[in-house]
């Protein structure tokens, strides 16, 4: 206890270089722990980029590709489903809810996708939310569109303003759908999910822009009528989610589906594809994690470099010690004392510096990023990495605590020229 005792006066008649080397290394700290609670987070914001949905059904495929298409809004699939399939499997025993999606176009860069009203009803992303309006309503005519979060800032569009279509993923004019411009209807809060980048239409709507056209083209000559007369029942959709009333009947249903004789089709698991995905990208994750180690590496070398220095001009204070009775293992334990405090300091200010950081900037990361940072105690794993921490600040102190050991005293109380 005498030496802790010791060790904390000494750093309190140091106060200066104390301070700025535990400033280090709770900076340190705090972008190591900050990186990885961005780290979980993101992992789990990603896991949950669609919750609440049991199957995703499409076309017959990879589960990647089916993911990334259909809930990603990346890439095309590799066909569509027949309307009497969906519907078919839409009216199964244990089905309580689906959303068709239909894919396909696009409005300057973003994708559109063609759904209906049970989209506002039951899509869920993050930890069980339901995707709410900041401005408007749902589409209720025919032309309507409700636009992601990301579309209208990025596009500066508001309720009321119209904006045409366009087939495909390019924005050529042969390829534009302005004889049927669309009018926003409502803007979508920010979820975090590809829904920012999407501008949702009703599935009537997919068919009245593409009445007249075949094979991406539009057909010249061709009379058209009024629309709203026409039938304009879909005749294929991209993809659909299935909720089911049981989550016991989910593989039975997945057989079913995957085995159905009609058309080939493929039902996934969105919790296990996503996770299959993420998988993919644990090269990120790594670098992440190494850059963490190097700033923590380096806020211990200059642990070391502050240590090593001041020992330097310690050298008779050392040799003071000696000449009182001190002896080479008690200079060596109150080195590392110093070294073990000023590690300690750091780590705690590095968690007041995170904290603090997360509970000031959780609101704005929300509303920009659609970033869902937890204020929550840390995990095992945190305190497992401040403890690797506090280790690895110990062992530093070794390195000026042995040197201290090797003075003598007549090294210590002569004058050097």
């Amino acid at each position: 206890m005498a030496i802790w005792i010791l060790a904390w006066k000494s750093l309190k008649n140091r106060r200066g270089t104390a301070s700025l080397t535990v400033l280090t290394i709770a900076v340190s700290v705090m972008l190591l722990l900050g990186v990885e609670q961005i780290r979980t987070e993101t992992r789990n914001s990603f896991a949950n980029t669609v919750s609440g949905t049991d199957l995703i059904v499409g076309a017959r495929s990879g589960q990647t590709q089916l993911l990334l298409y259909s809930i990603f809004h990346i890439g095309n699939a590799s066909n569509n489903i027949d309307w009497r399939s969906y519907r078919e499997i839409a009216g199964h025993r244990q089905v309580d809810w689906t959303i068709p999606l239909s894919l396909g176009d696009s409005h300057r860069g973003f994708r559109v996708v063609g759904t209906s009203a049970a989209f506002f009803e039951h899509f869920r992303y993050g930890r069980g939310r339901p995707v709410e309006l900041s401005d408007g309503r749902p589409f209720s005519d025919l032309h309507d569109a409700v636009i992601g979060a990301e579309v209208a800032a990025s596009l500066g569009y508001e309720v009321g303003q119209e904006l045409v279509i366009a087939h495909g993923l390019g924005n050529t004019s042969f390829a534009r759908h302005d004889d049927q411009p669309f009018r926003v209807a409502g803007i979508l809060a920010r979820t975090g999910t590809p829904v920012d980048r999407s501008l949702l239409v009703s599935l009537e709507a997919i068919e009245a822009i593409h009445v007249g056209w075949e094979s991406g083209t539009r057909l010249p000559g061709q009379k058209i009528g009024d629309i709203r007369q026409q039938d304009l029942t879909p005749k294929q959709i991209t993809a659909f989610l299935v909720g089911l009333k049981s989550k016991l009947a989910t593989f039975q249903l997945q057989r079913a589906i995957n085995d159905y004789r009609k058309e080939p089709l493929l039902a996934i698991l969105p919790g296990v594809a996503l996770a299959e995905l993420w998988s993919l990208m644990n090269v990120a994750e790594r670098a992440l994690l190494a850059i963490s180690a190097c700033v923590v590496f380096s806020g211990l070398a200059g642990l070391l470099t502050v240590l090593l220095t001041g020992l330097n001009e310690r050298r008779r204070e050392i040799a003071i010690l000696r000449s009182v009775g001190a002896r080479p293992w008690q200079l060596l334990l109150l080195l590392t004392s110093e070294a073990a405090l000023l590690t300690l300091l750091g780590c705690l200010l590095g968690l007041a510096l995170l904290y603090g950081g997360l509970w000031l900037l959780q609101p704005l990361l929300e509303q920009q990023l659609g970033l869902q940072l937890g204020v929550s105690a840390p995990t095992l794993w945190q305190w497992t990495l401040l403890a690797m921490v506090q280790g690895a600040g110990i062992l530093t102190g070794l390195i000026p605590g042995w040197r201290a050991y090797r003075y003598s005293l007549a090294d210590g109380m002569s004058i050097r020229i």
